[in-house]
């Protein structure tokens, strides 16, 4: 099967995680998380890695110029036997960093198989975001409507009863961030339909349904 890079895009909550996941044991796919790069490049001690260590260090935010170097160290090394391709997931935000990626992309010989957009609505994101509770002893997920715990209070798998809900599951900070979103990053998804890269996946759909789509945008010419 030939490698094929993506972009997931989508807000907060969407589910671009999950789904990644879900890409790299199904089919070898690496998923390049702009958090994850630099986290890796502050320990590893090379020239690029000692500048995001600086900058980090001195408080300030990474320039999309050492992003984008991340990037093309990660596009640079040796593949696995089962490489299903990159999977670009927080990056880009912005158009600017999506015109660099694009030639970047152009530079490697590389190309992007596609953009999905994983569309939800924001209601119901709210509803599902804000009514999940964890087990905060074995990590168990659960929901105040869709799957509540059988014994109020008590986790259905350890039967703990320290049940936690972070602190930026509420409804106003949810929304907060799905405007940052939707300021940010969402005229990429006018810039990737132009350029014809373009396809959308219901992302409030059950997570197999959302993966088979997924698949069937991977699976196509």
């Amino acid at each position: 099967m030939a490698a094929k890079h993506i972009i997931l895009l989508g807000p907060p909550g969407a589910g671009k995680g999950t789904q990644a996941k879900r890409l790299e044991e199904a089919r070898g796919m690496v998923q390049l998380s702009t958090g994850d790069m630099l986290r890796e490049a502050k320990s590893s001690g090379t020239e690029m890695g000692k500048r995001v260590a600086a900058v980090m260090e001195r408080g300030e935010l990474v320039t999309d110029e050492i992003v984008i170097g991340l990037i093309e160290e990660k596009l640079a090394q040796p593949r696995p036997e089962r490489f299903g391709g990159f999977i670009f997931d927080g990056f880009p935000r912005t158009l600017k960093q999506a015109d660099a990626l694009g030639e970047l992309m152009v530079r490697k010989g590389q190309s992007l198989h596609a953009v999905i957009e994983m569309q939800v609505d924001d209601a119901a994101l709210v509803a599902r975001i804000t009514g999940r509770f964890t087990c905060g002893n074995c990590g168990a997920v659960y929901h105040d409507v869709t799957k509540p715990t059988k014994v109020e209070g008590t986790c259905d798998v350890c039967g703990g009863h320290d049940m936690k809900r972070r602190a930026d599951d509420t409804e106003q900070a949810l929304k907060t961030r799905l405007m940052e979103y939707y300021k940010k990053t969402s005229p990429l998804i006018g810039y990737y339909y132009a350029k014809g890269n373009l396809c959308a996946v219901d992302g409030l759909a059950e997570m197999g349904a959302v993966a088979a789509d997924i698949s069937k945008v991977l699976d196509r010419p």
